[in-house]
């Protein structure tokens, strides 16, 4: 289409009802217009409708013109048309998915989002609602912005706001993610292991400063976890099974594995933990792959002492990719979650690495971060919304067993 090509927008706005778009596109077919560009939005059930047709110099626009208004008056709706030349030049290239999470989200802090976006020359051509509980979840598709400068500029604006704000590229990527790997402690799970083990023998304070120290990269994580791992020896195996019994899920984590199984995802848990606590937190929500640390057991109780190769930093990394390679799924399709240093190697090497509740160094180097205490958030990032999830949920419910 070029710059001389005359253009006709009609805008209708007004109450939704099903058959409008379609009303409005048969009435067109009659004409020899050709559909140049549209964009359709319903908040709280108010239609916006938007249509650019093109058409050549001998076509009659005062009977499309004439027709057009014809279908806002039968339909009750509001109509705006608008005559030019010219498409508006194409749609800008670099289009982002913008996710912001707030609870509560305020007027300052969209404003604040949005004054950066115009701030580097981007547009906001889209928003919409993906949520409104647990948190306020609203999306934004921005053109004309590099993902990587604007990813930086949200991050101090998200900081200063008390918001969570997520960039991705558009298109379908984002919806193509196919496996989700996650850390376990203070991931998947509330707290950590090792110091529910380590209170048995009267040290969770003293094994609890060292695991603060590893998960913000203070300390090689291998060393660290010998070392506490050596405190727990002589400690009698049942207390495992004491500790298995404690663990609570982080909320949100049971609807976001449900949710993303139901449209085929692949789920793994990796963990600097043990396969002595994590294979049944796998077993119970269905996970498809497990990695972590063996501890080793003699005669009924704990030698203090690990078994097999450890599942460090590189560790979660390497099984990150492995898991992918046992799904078919390229790494560029993973979405990681992790909290600690010890995660980092493994958010570098998804296609999307998520900080999640996590220390500041992982913020940082990770994709995108969520500080709000819900798992089930990540479902938004990917794009599904709270209707979608309560949906499929209700009709679970009505499933005959």
């Amino acid at each position: 289409m070029n710059a001389k090509t005359r253009t006709l927008l009609i805008t209708l706005t007004g109450r939704d009802r099903p058959g409008v778009t379609s009303r409005l596109f048969s009435t067109l077919a009659a004409f020899p217009v050709t559909v140049a560009d549209v964009e359709q939005v319903v908040i709280r059930g108010r239609l916006v409708l938007g249509v650019l047709v093109s058409y050549g110099a001998d076509t009659d626009i005062g009977r499309v013109w004439a027709a057009a208004e014809k279908i806002a008056a039968d339909l009750g709706m509001e109509i705006e048309l608008a005559a030019g030349s010219g498409n508006g030049g194409p749609r800008r290239r670099g289009r982002l998915h913008v996710t912001i999470l707030g609870s509560p989200l305020t007027p300052a802090a969209m404003a604040g989002i949005a004054g950066r976006v115009a701030a580097h020359g981007a547009n906001i051509d889209r928003i919409e609602r993906l949520a409104h509980h647990p948190v306020t979840c609203i999306e934004m598709d921005v053109s004309g912005a590099d993902p990587d400068g604007l990813r930086v500029a949200l991050a101090a604006e998200a900081a200063e706001q008390h918001v969570d704000v997520a960039v991705q590229r558009g298109g379908l990527a984002r919806r193509a993610k196919r496996l989700i790997v996650m850390d376990v402690d203070s991931t998947l799970i509330q707290g950590e292991v090792i110091e529910f083990i380590a209170e048995h023998a009267g040290l969770a304070g003293k094994v609890a400063e060292i695991t603060e120290a590893a998960m913000r990269g203070e300390l090689d994580f291998e060393g660290a976890l010998r070392e506490r791992v050596a405190m727990l020896a002589g400690l009698d195996e049942s207390v495992l099974a004491k500790v298995r019994d404690r663990i609570e899920f982080s909320p949100g984590v049971r609807t976001l594995v449900r949710t993303l199984k139901r449209l085929d995802y692949k789920f793994a848990i990796v963990s600097g933990g043990f396969t002595q606590i994590t294979d049944a937190l796998a077993a119970d929500l269905g996970i498809d792959y497990t990695a972590a640390n063996v501890l080793e057991v003699d005669d009924g109780r704990l030698t203090g002492r690990l078994v097999g190769p450890i599942i460090d930093r590189a560790g979660k990394a390497a099984a990150l990719r492995r898991f992918a390679a046992d799904a078919g799924v390229p790494v560029s399709q993973t979405v990681a979650i992790g909290d600690g240093a010890n995660d980092l190697d493994m958010l570098a090497a998804a296609g999307l690495g998520i900080a999640y509740n996590a220390k500041p160094v992982v913020r940082e180097a990770a994709d995108t971060a969520v500080n709000v205490p819900y798992m089930d958030t990540i479902a938004f990032l990917l794009g599904i919304s709270r209707d979608e999830i309560d949906a499929a949920d209700a009709e679970d419910a009505a499933a005959p067993s």
